[in-house]
This record gives structure tokens, sequence and C-alpha cells, in this order.
């Protein structure tokens, strides 16, 4: 029998597998980066659809992601991640070089659908995987899996980073929005190639003797009421996440607005995404070291929330003038630390939830209630745009605040992982 220490080091040495999912969600970023933020300025200026369309689509986009999740965790699940992943990356490079030739609300509605739904195959199978990992490194080390997923967090949000200032500088270039499809089609074109090589076809499962398992169900369709609408807890953490991935897509559509607002253009808009990227790649790891071992999940999952509302409701009392960008930066910093807390906590949580057979498919379920509520909350948003500031902050203030209050009824979780004994073969 051996017994772990916990692994307080700034960055937890990966294993080949969970670094080869960590390069994965960085390239996966970049490529997606590179054309998103700009999506709501070409369908508004490029397009001429109304406020409310353009939020539409845009939640469509995201619903046809989060919202089917778990299709690509019940594939993954079924068939591993290999198939689900490479699958995804098709259909994404097919999407991209799609919306570039787009120029009807059909054709682009039918685009964003399949960008989107290519995301909701390969996202689980890497996710659910990471999660698997780090909850096996966090066995094996003692080493919290926060920080594990910290880590894949940050290599996301490098790529998201670097995304959009490729299609910066594009457009600098003399490129437009078509330019920046087919460089995120390039992208993609580049992890599938990678992935059709080094990503191996049925991972190992490893064995966790300490948990015990639950009895499975007879039949696989009546697995997600039971992991979402029989699982209280479970059903919770979704509505908590919603709540945070409502407030973040405002960075696609609320976001841009103010920004035009303030400054006449969206030319700062790359700045910004490039600001919330580097604060990830810089804080996220010590942030996520130092909240792991000092606050429970649920103190984490609500702290980050109450953060990103002072995010929203700081943008109606920052000033106007030279500063017109400050209340766009400060909802950006804000909104970044809140999702640095708050993630890794509420992805570390999900396989306490479930039983390790259904987790891509509960990963997928996060996401699925998730994209459903970004759906409503875009369209929403999107008839909110012309009210008075004061209105439109408020609103977008109480929703992640409703998705604190939720968070206070979950289970308070670890505060650090306990030393692990394990049976060595």
């Amino acid at each position: 029998m051996t017994t772990a220490t916990p692994d307080t080091g700034a960055t937890p040495a990966l294993k080949p597998y969970l670094r080869l999912l960590t390069a994965t969600q960085f390239a996966f970023n970049t490529g997606f980066y590179a054309v998103l933020p700009y999506l709501a300025a070409h369908l508004g200026d490029g397009l001429g659809m109304a406020g409310w369309l353009v939020g539409l689509v845009l939640g469509l986009r995201t619903f046809s992601q989060q919202g089917l999740f778990v299709v690509g965790g019940a594939l993954t699940d079924r068939y591993g991640p290999r198939p689900v992943v490479l699958t995804g990356c098709v259909l994404r490079i097919a999407g991209f070089c799609w919306l570039a030739q787009a120029g009807s609300t059909a054709t682009v509605i039918g685009a964003v659908l399949l960008i989107g739904f290519a995301a909701a195959l390969f996202s689980p199978a890497v996710e659910s995987e990471t999660a698997r990992a780090a909850v096996a490194h966090e066995t094996a080390t003692g080493t919290p899996r926060a920080q594990v997923l910290a880590v894949f967090s940050a290599a996301g949000q490098a790529g998201a980073f670097l995304g959009p200032l490729l299609g910066s500088l594009l457009l600098l270039l003399g490129g437009d929005f078509r330019t920046a499809c087919l460089a995120g089609a390039v992208v993609f074109v580049g992890v599938l190639a990678g992935h059709a090589k080094l990503m191996p076809h049925r991972p190992h499962r490893p064995h966790r003797p300490h948990r015990p398992r639950r009895p499975r169900t007879a039949r696989a369709g009546a697995a997600l009421p039971r992991e979402v609408f029989a699982n209280r807890p479970f059903l919770v953490l979704c509505l908590v996440y919603s709540s945070y991935l409502v407030s973040y897509n405002q960075l696609y559509l609320a976001l841009p607005a103010e920004v035009e607002r303030a400054t006449g253009s969206q030319g700062a808009l790359g700045g910004l995404f490039a600001l919330s990227s580097l604060l990830v790649v810089v804080a996220q790891l010590p942030l996520t070291r130092w909240s792991a071992h000092r606050l429970p999940p649920r103190t984490a999952l609500v702290t980050g929330l109450a953060v990103v509302a002072t995010g929203f409701a700081a943008v109606p009392l920052a000033p106007d003038g030279p500063a017109g960008l400050l209340p766009a930066a400060a909802l950006v910093v804000l909104l970044t630390l809140g999702q640095m807390l708050l993630v890794p906590a509420a992805r570390g949580l999900v396989p306490d939830l479930v039983d390790d057979h259904r987790l891509g498919l509960a990963t997928g379920a996060l996401s699925s209630v998730s994209g459903l509520a970004v759906l409503v909350g875009s369209a929403a948003t999107g008839t909110l745009l012309d009210t008075p500031g004061a209105v439109l902050w408020t609103v977008l203030a109480a929703v992640p605040l409703t998705g604190a209050a939720l968070a206070l009824t979950l289970s308070g979780g670890r505060r650090t992982p306990e030393p692990v004994t394990t049976v060595t073969d």
C-alpha cells in the first residue's frame, strides 16, 4: 500500500494523455476565437440583421454547442473519445467554410448550427476525459483535481488569447470575416491531422476502488432523466453553471454593444478579449492552487458568481469620456476573475455527483442545460440592448446572483483532498 502526499507545486506534472488533452483545448480555442469575437459585428453591420436576430443567432450557436453536449457525452461513453473528436473536427472545418460563404439568414443559421454541433461532439469527449484523468491524478498524487483542471482551462484561454489576435491580424492585413473563417478552418485541419495520429483508440480507464459504484440502469435511455432530473445535487449544479454561462455569453453580445457605445466602433474588442485570456493564462494556476486548498467548491462557486455580478453592476457606474473603455474593461476583468474561481470548482464536482461510467453523459448534460439557458437568455438580452443601461446591467447582474443563491444549497464539498491510500498491483 502506498500513501500519496499532496503536490503543492505551481504546475502539476501531467502525464502524456493529459498533455494531449490540454494541447487539444489550446488548439480548439485558437481556431474558434479567430472567428467568434467578430461574428456579431458581421451579422449586424455586414449582413444588416436586427439586434434581436443577432442575439438569437448567437444563442442558437451556443445552444447547438452546449445544448447538444449530452449527445457528444453519450457517444463518448459508448464509442470512446477518438472517433467523436475526429468527427467533430471534420464538422467544424465544414461549418467554418460554410460560414465564410453564407450571405442569408438561413445559411448563416445553418453554418453556426453546424459549428456548434461540431463542438458538441468533441468538447464533452475532451472535457470528460480530462475530468476522469484529473481524478486519477488526484488519487495517485494527492494534487487537487482543480489544479489539473486549471491547467486545462489555462491552455484553453491561451488559445482564446491567440485566436482574437489572429483574427485581428488578418483584418489589419486587409482580410475580412471570410478570411478569418477560412483561417479557423485551417487551424482545425491541423487539429484533425494531429489527433488522427496521436489520440489513442481507447484510453485506459483507471479503477477507482475508493469510490463505490452505483448500479447501472437497464436501459441507456433512462440515464439522462436519472442523472439530471432525479439527481438533485447535480441538477442544482447544472442550474448554477447555467447562470455562469448566460453571463459569460455576454462577452459576445452585451460587451460588443458597450464597446461600440463607448468608442463608436468595435476596434477595441480584440484587445479586451486578449485581456481576458491573458488574465487566465497568468492568474488561473496560482488562483486555483490557492482556492483549491482554502475554499470548498461551494464557496468557490458562490464567490465566483458574486464577482461576475459585480462586473455587470460596475458598468453603469464607471465614467464615460476619455475613459470610455473603463466600464467594458472592468466587466472583462471581473467576469474573468469570477470564471477562474468557479469553473474548475464546478467541473471538479461532477465526478463526485455521478457514477464514473456516466461521466461523459453527465459532462454533456451540464453543458446542455446551460446551453438551453443561453438560448433563452441571449434572445432576451438582444431585446434589452436598446433599453437604458441601468436596466440592462441590473438584469444581467441578477443572473449570477441567482446562481450564487442556488449554489448555497449544494454540499460544501472538499476543502483539500485527504491523502489517498491506493493498492498497487
